[in-house]
């Protein structure tokens, strides 16, 4: 199996709220550290990863966070240009908003048209090696497969002419598992770890795009275990508690309270991440990235969360 970071391109999805942004973020973020020339790309442009790295929002033309680290934001106006420049070979002069008004509305009616710009731009850029590494920060889980599955949506769609040729080289890209994959974050809470597990299930049933891994991400540290664990059950006993307010003072139970309610938490969080282990294919790579109890946000975070995924992915 390929290793994550050395694919040329990485999707990186999950439900909403647990992580995705930064992780890809943070997977970029450690793959320049190691020498990698890398670009992150944001699709939504809705300034996830512009406010990941504390810059301003991002545009088309990538930006270069620091040595080796690029960004940009993906749209459809400068996607369109794009094409019509470099795979059309069509000359291009001044806006083309009208055109890009008309190619949203035709894009409503067929699948995969619109989201065939996004994933020809990516695979070009991996294609022509302009970066050793790109990092999408994708479509949620709803939405992922969709994206992904775009070029044989229209390879199905238009059956003759230069688009279908676009989409072979593009299939290609996407289904070589040593260029491509697929990143999914998810936390151990039931809901994004059900979505999870039902996403991989059909990206692996419906697409050739070959996941890369699973990112478990917040996972709670495990405060007992063994004979500490026995020991603290010991000490939330009755005569105990009645002897440690005795002296230490009568909000003593809070604090076991307080312990006893992290442990049953972190009790729960394993039993969500051994679903992930029974239920998921074993040839998918299982990463649990820790809770950081940290306030800070942007640039420091992404740092922090690259610290643990340079751990977890060895």
């Amino acid at each position: 199996m390929t290793a994550i970071l050395d694919r040329q391109l990485l999707f990186v999805t999950g439900k909403g709220g647990v992580g995705k942004t930064t992780t890809a973020a943070a997977l970029a973020d450690l793959a320049a550290r190691e020498g990698r020339r890398v670009l992150v790309c944001e699709m939504d442009a809705k300034g996830a990863i512009a406010a990941a790295f504390d810059l301003p929002r991002l545009q088309f033309e990538p930006t270069e966070v620091r040595p080796g680290l690029h960004a940009m934001a993906m749209n459809t106006e400068d996607s369109l240009r794009e094409y019509l420049r470099v795979m059309a070979r069509v000359p291009v002069v001044g806006r083309i908003g009208p055109l890009a008004h008309m190619f949203d509305f035709v894009a409503d009616a067929a699948p995969g048209v619109k989201e065939i710009l996004a994933i020809g731009k990516l695979c070009y850029e991996v294609r022509e090696r302009h970066y050793d590494l790109v990092v999408v920060d994708a479509e949620a889980s709803g939405h992922i497969v969709a994206q992904i599955d775009a070029p044989r949506a229209i390879r199905e769609l238009v059956q003759v002419g230069p688009v279908r040729d676009q989409t072979e080289w593009m299939l290609r890209i996407l289904a070589d598992p040593a260029r491509t994959g697929l990143v999914v974050v998810t936390t151990p809470e039931e809901m994004p770890v059900t979505e999870t597990i039902e996403l991989v299930a059909k990206v692996q049933a419906t697409t050739e795009v070959d996941v890369a891994g699973v990112f478990v991400n917040r996972m709670l540290p495990e405060w007992f275990e063994g004979r500490d664990l026995e020991v603290f059950e010991g000490l939330r006993g009755p005569q105990a508690q009645a002897l440690l307010a005795a002296a230490l003072g009568p909000k003593v139970g809070v604090v076991f309270d307080a312990a006893a309610l992290a442990q049953s938490r972190s009790g729960v969080a394993n039993g969500f991440v051994e679903r992930l282990r029974d239920e998921l294919p074993k040839e998918v790579p299982l990463h649990v990235l820790p809770e950081l109890f940290t306030k800070a946000s942007g640039r420091r975070v992404v740092s922090l969360v690259a610290d643990e995924l340079q751990g977890a992915l060895g």
